[in-house]
């Protein structure tokens, strides 16, 4: 599974990030990507209009996420964003889209290839479900630490 552990760039790895509410937290993570090449202009547009249609928040065991992301089109270069954030912000819930959703760790994707974005979404839910992976995640001091723990997790075997 290198592709995945090739999506792993420790420089996008944000410890104590802060927003107000999920815009504000999708357009300046966005502009990161965008800041960085990894992504088009029309990538923050993207992710707004796709996280209204399918919202991204999990209530997952020990600490809640979101995986916000869009369509291959708005893609330079394929990249996973962690950013852990300083203060929980409300997402809709994956699926229903009704429930809250308090995400604490959020791991917006930039996938050029759909047929890879499908097997980095199943390889994330394999982490999502392990709550003590999570928590390891969330309770990391250094970026380093988050980056070894998800290339570990990236390069298992399904």
């Amino acid at each position: 599974m290198e592709e995945n552990v090739a999506l792993l760039n420790e420089e996008l790895i944000l410890m104590d990030y802060g927003a107000n509410n999920k815009e504000e937290l999708l357009r300046g993570l966005g502009t990161i990507l965008r800041e960085k090449g990894y992504v088009k202009n029309t990538y923050i547009d993207g992710l707004l209009e796709r996280e209204e249609t399918f919202p991204t928040g999990l209530n997952t065991p020990g600490v809640s996420v979101a995986i916000p992301h869009t369509y291959a089109i708005h893609v330079e270069k394929p990249v996973i964003l962690i950013a852990k954030l300083n203060k929980p912000v409300v997402f809709k819930e994956m699926g229903s889209g009704e429930n809250d959703v308090e995400a604490k760790l959020i791991f917006m994707l930039a996938i050029k290839n759909p047929d890879q974005q499908v097997i980095t979404l199943s390889k994330l839910m394999s982490i999502f479900s392990k709550e003590e992976t999570l928590l390891e995640i969330y309770n990391a001091k250094e970026k380093h630490d988050i980056y070894l723990t998800l290339k570990k997790v990236l390069e298992e075997d399904n």
